[in-house]
C-alpha cells in the first residue's frame, strides 16, 4: 500500500454548526453534515494510520505569551470543549514526534506541545466527518501577525507529506478553515462570495498551487486568513484534483468542501516533447549529425537510403530516417525537435545545389 498523503478533506468549522442559532440556515448545516459523513466514510476506507488534522487557534492557547507559525500535538490524547460539546481524541504521539524530527532534519521548526486543548476548529471537523482517530492536530497562526505566508505554509505541508512517507506512515488530511467570514469585525455580515467562487474554480480544476499567488494582504482584504490552513494541505497533497466540492455561501460565512479520496492521476508527460528515449538515441544522434554536417547532409542527399543503411541503427528507425517521415519519428518517441532541424537543413543545402 502507498504510503504518505493518501486522502483529505478540506471544510468550514462554523461555530455555528454546533450552537445552531435561529439566523442559521439548518437546511445548509445539514447538507454539510451530510457531506461530511459521506467524505468521513471515504477516508475510513482508505484505511490511514493517522489523520493529520490542521485548523487555526482561535486566540484560545497561542494568543499572548506564544504564538508560534505551527505547532504539533504529541501528548497522548487531545482534548478540548466548546458549547457543552466534549472532544477527546487519541493522539498518535510515536508519530508525531518522529515527524517533528523530520521537520526539523529539513530545516523546520515546528513548536509541539503535550497538552494544547482543541477547539470546534478541530471539533467539528472530527465529529461531522465520524473519524475516531487516531490524530495529529496541527495549528496553523492565522489571525495573529505576523503569521507564515503562503508559501511557507505549503512549504511547511511539502516538508510534512515526505516526513510520512519516508517514516511509511499512511495518512488523511483533515482541514477545516475558510473560506471568507470576518469573525469580530464590521464586516461579519460581507463574506467575500465572488473571490471564494473565483478561488473555488481553480481548487476544482486541480490547481492546488494557486493559492500561493495570495499574499497576506489579498487573505485579509477577502476575509480567508484561515487559507493558510489549506495551503498547509496543498502542500501535502500536490496538484491534484478533488473527487468532490461544494460550496455553501451563508450571510456570514462562505462554507466550501473540497475531498480527496481516489489514487492521485499520473502525471502526464509533455505531449510535445517527450524525454529523449534511451533506446532511440542512435537515431536521434543521426538526425543531429544532419543538421550541423555539411557532407553528411551531401551523403544523405546523395542517397537517403544508402545513407540510413550505414548506420547502426535498426530497420524501422532507417525506415523513418530515409524518409524523414514525421510521423514515424513521433510513433518512436523521437523528440519533434531533431527531425524538425534535420529537414530544415537538408532543404537550405537541396536549395543552394
Amino acid at each position: 500500500m502507498n504510503t504518505g498523503v493518501v486522502g483529505g478533506v478540506c471544510m468550514a468549522h462554523a461555530p455555528q454548526f454546533l450552537t445552531l442559532p435561529e439566523t442559521e440556515d439548518k437546511a445548509t448545516v445539514e447538507r454539510v453534515r451530510e457531506l461530511a459523513r459521506e467524505n468521513g466514510r471515504r477516508l475510513a476506507a482508505l484505511e490511514p494510520d493517522v489523520y493529520i488534522v490542521i485548523a487555526n487557534d482561535h486566540a484560545n492557547q497561542f494568543l499572548l505569551h506564544c504564538i508560534p507559525p505551527f505547532t504539533l500535538h504529541r501528548g497522548a490524547e487531545a482534548r478540548g470543549s466548546f458549547a457543552g460539546h466534549d472532544f477527546k481524541y487519541q493522539v498518535s504521539s510515536e508519530i508525531s514526534t518522529r515527524l517533528i524530527r523530520h521537520l526539523q532534519a529539513e530545516g523546520f521548526d515546528p513548536a509541539f506541545s503535550s497538552d494544547a486543548e482543541i477547539d470546534y476548529a478541530f471539533g467539528i471537523p472530527l465529529d461531522f466527518l465520524g473519524i475516531a482517530g487516531p490524530i495529529i492536530p496541527l495549528w496553523v497562526n492565522a489571525y495573529v501577525p505576523p503569521q507564515p505566508s503562503v508559501e511557507r505554509c505549503y512549504a511547511f505541508g511539502q516538508a510534512m507529506e515526505r516526513g510520512l512517507t519516508a517514516l511509511g506512515v499512511r495518512a488523511a488530511v483533515v482541514t477545516s478553515g475558510g473560506l471568507s467570514h470576518f469573525p469580530g469585525t464590521e464586516r461579519y455580515a460581507e463574506p467575500d462570495t465572488d473571490f471564494d467562487r473565483a478561488l473555488m474554480a481553480e481548487m476544482e480544476t486541480g490547481n492546488l498551487r494557486w493559492l500561493l499567488s495570495l499574499d497576506e494582504k489579498r487573505l485579509d482584504d477577502t476575509g480567508n486568513v484561515e487559507v493558510r490552513c489549506w495551503a498547509v494541505t496543498a502542500g501535502m497533497l500536490g496538484q491534484r484534483k478533488p473527487d468532490m466540492t461544494s460550496f455553501d455561501p451563508s450571510w456570514h460565512h462562505n462554507y466550501a468542501t473540497l475531498a480527496w479520496y481516489s489514487e492521485p492521476e499520473k502525471a502526464e508527460e509533455s505531449r510535445h516533447y517527450p524525454a529523449v528515449a534511451p533506446e532511440h538515441v542512435g537515431l536521434m544522434r543521426a538526425l543531429h549529425v544532419l543538421a550541423h554536417d555539411g557532407d553528411a547532409r551531401a551523403r544523405y542527399l546523395d542517397d537517403p537510403e544508402a545513407y540510413a543503411g550505414g548506420l547502426d541503427i535498426d530497420p524501422e528507425e532507417r525506415k523513418a530516417l530515409a524518409s524523414l517521415d514525421q510521423d514515424a519519428m513521433l510513433a518512436l518517441g523521437i523528440h519533434p525537435f531533431l527531425p524538425f532541424m534535420a529537414r530544415l537543413w537538408l532543404d537550405r543545402q537541396r536549395e543552394q545545389e
